[in-house]
């Protein structure tokens, strides 16, 4: 009888029965509770079905600090990446060691409960640099530490009541033990997985034949669909490409199920952490890429990490991670073999094709030929279906500068000239009547100001999603909360930031509202400009200045710039 592999073996969850959750869901309506952000809920949901075995909750503060220092808990087992709970400074105030805290959705489904064991203030500048390898904005995991992570770490158990509710793709929605089960159902004893977070083209496909083959193992494509890089490819479209090409591979040896991960993007660190989630998945193999979960370039425009260095730590590793590693190898085009091979075995002379990510955005993007050899139509037309020509998608420009600067000037006579050009629906939200409309309630606190931006940028990011122009025209005086509002819109499409760059003096002296006046003699506080500051972009798309040009030849300007980046023809 063929001797069953451990990995297949069921592995514990953290979920109670339905009559205990039940129960405990009446008396959890009485305790503080907590709304989970989309990374919280990620990691809950791999907490309570054993994906994040051996974690039992999120890290205390013993074990953060062991795993931020040296990538073991305290006990000495390895774990790489701190799964922590960052909450307010102000919910932290309402809760203390020994407390449960009820931990909801973003509907107020009490998923679980956390029983506090530990409550700290992190160093996040040692996270930084210890886990991620340097305290460098331009890496997301860094900049969300610093710009979305809350102040204060909770530790503690947690007790799963029920897991959330995923409405798309569910039949491709495998628990670690419901893949075990499915792979000591078909006898497969050795399975080697494919992370991803790509569509998948003929060079993945010809990899990943390679990998089974070489690990004499079956294959499990497993692509992470929680959270990924800003700006990647959206999950629904990703997996569609998936199933486009599943037919591609012999249905008899390959299983495709979707991971619900929040990436950090952590290099070398993240492969041995993927290399632990597929172990405990059921997987005996692991394909670990050149340049594993890498980021991209740091602040000083090189590499985070070195492109082999996920794989040296993988191997350093192995056995504590109890998955082994198959080296990913750069599959090219050959011309004159019309194959893929790889790049360490095409013979000197022969003509290797390949396209990169940026040159395949610009293909999407102008709308020209992608060729068979690259990849496969049906995922090409998965593509151009969510990504079509610039020129057809929806775009936002978001005008910032002191008040008194011109802004809503040139942003109402801009509107004009794309309403006049026609094809795509035009709306201004310009910062005066956003205020009496959809912000009314608020003040001019920096909170408050911050909130009417964030408003101005889910607005300006729905209309960017289904196709239109969107003209926002606010002071908007702080750069990262100019920055979030980039990142809710290029999700969908094109942020161009114009920097209406006329000077303090020039503001004060044209002061067609009198509120200099006000601000000087004190009877309005935290003016922008005089009593709170006015962080200026650095790189914005463009720059106008209207002292010396008058708003129409500024809005001409603009219309230019949208040109040249491919938004209007």
């Amino acid at each position: 009888m063929p001797q069953i592999s451990p990995n297949m073996t069921p592995i514990p969850e953290l979920y109670v029965s339905s009559e205990s959750a039940a129960k405990l869901k009446l008396q959890a309506a009485e305790l503080p509770s907590w709304d989970l952000t989309q990374r919280q809920l990620c990691d809950l949901e791999l907490l309570m079905n054993g994906g994040f075995h051996p974690l039992t909750g999120f890290l205390g503060e013993a074990d953060y600090d062991s795993v931020v220092e040296r990538m073991r808990l305290a006990d000495g087992r390895l774990w790489p990446m701190p799964v922590t709970l960052d909450v307010s400074e102000a919910f932290a105030a309402t809760v203390e060691p020994g407390q449960d805290v009820a931990l909801r959705d973003a509907e107020g489904v009490i998923l679980a409960i956390l029983s506090v064991s530990d409550k700290w203030t992190p160093d996040k500048r040692r996270e930084a640099e210890k886990v991620f390898g340097a305290d460098d904005r331009a890496h997301p995991a860094v900049d969300y530490l610093h710009a979305k992570a809350g102040p204060v770490y909770l530790g503690g158990s947690v007790t799963g009541l029920q897991p959330p509710v995923h409405y798309d793709f569910r039949a491709r929605r495998d628990t670690p033990n419901e893949l075990r089960a499915y792979f000591r159902k078909l006898g497969w004893r050795r399975v080697v997985a494919f992370q991803t977070r790509n569509p998948l083209h003929r060079a993945h496909q010809e990899l990943t034949f390679r990998a089974a083959r070489e690990a004499q193992a079956n294959l499990l494509i497993h692509p992470v669909v929680g959270m990924t890089k800003p700006g990647d490819v959206d999950h629904f479209t990703r997996v569609r490409c998936y199933e486009a090409v599943l037919d591609k591979y012999p249905a008899a040896t390959t299983h495709l199920s979707l991971l619900n991960l929040a990436m950090r993007m952590g290099g070398p660190r993240e492969a041995v952490w993927h290399g632990i989630i597929r172990r405990n998945h059921g997987v005996t193999h692991m394909i670990v890429g050149r340049d594993h979960a890498g980021p991209g370039k740091n602040s000083k425009g090189e590499d985070f990490y070195d492109p082999y260095a996920a794989q040296e730590l993988f191997r350093e590793h192995e056995a504590d991670i109890g998955v082994e590693m198959v080296d990913f190898k750069q599959m090219v085009y050959v011309q004159e073999r019309a194959e893929y091979q790889p790049r360490d075995e095409v013979e000197e002379g022969m003509t290797i094709l390949d396209i990169s990510g940026t040159e395949l955005r610009r293909r999407l993007r102008e709308g020209l030929e992608i060729p068979d050899w690259f990849s496969f139509p049906e995922v090409v037309a998965e593509l151009r279906r969510t990504s079509p020509p610039r020129a057809k998608q929806g775009f936002t420009v978001f005008f910032t500068g002191l008040s008194g600067s011109g802004k809503s000037t040139i942003a109402n006579a801009l509107m004009v000239k794309l309403m006049e050009l026609g094809g795509r629906p035009v709306t201004l939200l310009d910062g005066d009547v956003v205020r009496k409309h959809l912000s009314s309630e608020l003040g001019f606190s920096k909170e408050h100001r911050d909130l009417n931006i964030r408003r101005i940028g889910y607005v300006a990011s729905e209309i960017t999603k289904n196709g239109g122009i969107a003209i926002c025209a606010p002071i908007a005086p702080y750069a990262q909360t100019r920055k979030d509002v980039r990142a809710m819109v290029e999700q969908y499409g094109a942020f161009v930031e114009v920097h209406v760059a006329t000077s303090i003096e020039e503001c004060e002296r044209r002061d067609r509202k009198g509120l200099y006046k006000l601000a000087r003699e004190g009877k309005i506080k935290e003016f922008t400009g005089i009593s709170d500051p006015y962080e200026a972009p650095e790189t914005p798309e463009l720059r106008v200045d209207t002292v010396q040009v008058a708003p129409d030849d500024c809005a001409q300007d603009v219309m230019l710039k949208l040109e040249a980046l491919g938004l209007i023809g």
